[in-house]
């Protein structure tokens, strides 16, 4: 039968004291007791939490930090690496690698090529195809175009000249970062006709020479190669003349 909760079953029927038949359910809301209670057991609880790794890392819980800047960074987190470096973006490798195709007649630090880092490369290729887009050219196409088949050729030949071989996506990341010096020709694009007479010409001769002549002593440097400079060099020529070419036409 259905029954009221809040009366009982007498009053439903009429026939108790109206002043006896109300019945609510108990509750702790509100109580400073219960939830002083609750505070302590959730102290207990973070307590022994803070104990167990202690006893099981040799230091304290770090906190957390909570915010989206955190997703690239650690967190708080011990032995964590950032998520960028997870992710293969390197900052410090970039500069590095980057001050290494501006001053070419440094002494090269190999260690820095271990990684297999894209993320200048696709950086340098990107603001190349924006430069030559805002002077009039959308030469996109052509230009991953040629960075793929010139990349591909480029690993074939010195993995045919040398012993110990190399990746394609060392011999990717090495090119790309050579690249800047094209880049930099496409900026002085922007503020000058670079066909127009024999300037532009000279301006694209020394931006190649620059190009070849970084990645050249860079694969000769990570590949023991020293004695085939000029072999090295001949293709890698040949891929940074076709986007001077993009570049000044």
């Amino acid at each position: 039968m259905a029954h009221s909760v809040l009366f009982g079953q007498e009053q439903a029927y009429g026939g108790a004291n109206p002043g006896d038949g109300l019945e609510f359910y108990q509750t702790q809301y509100g109580d400073p007791s219960s939830m002083a209670g609750g505070a302590a057991a959730a102290a207990g609880v973070q307590g022994s939490a803070d104990e167990f790794y202690a006893s099981s890392y040799g230091t304290a819980l770090p906190i957390v930090e909570r915010s989206w800047l955190a997703a690239f960074g650690t967190g708080g987190l011990p032995n964590e690496q950032p998520l960028l470096e997870e992710l293969g973006i390197n900052f410090q490798h970039i500069k590095s690698k980057t001050l290494a195709v501006l001053n070419p007649f440094k002494p090269l630090d190999t260690r820095i090529y271990d990684d297999s880092d894209m993320a200048g490369p696709l950086l340098f290729i990107l603001v190349l195809g924006t430069v030559l887009l805002l002077s009039g050219k959308s030469q996109f196409g052509y230009i991953y175009g040629v960075a793929l088949l010139g990349t591909v050729g480029i690993w074939a030949i010195l993995n045919l000249m040398s012993q110990g071989g190399i990746e394609v996506v060392r011999t990717a990341s090495i090119l790309g970062y050579c690249l800047l010096p094209i880049v930099l020709l496409g900026s002085i694009g922007l503020a000058a006709d670079l066909k127009a007479g024999p300037l532009g010409t000279l301006a694209a001769v020394l931006p190649i020479s620059w190009s070849t002549y970084s990645s050249a002593t860079m694969f000769v440097t990570v590949l023991a190669m020293s004695e085939q400079r000029l072999l090295v060099a001949y293709p890698v020529s040949l891929f940074y003349t076709s986007f001077a070419l993009l570049t000044v036409f």
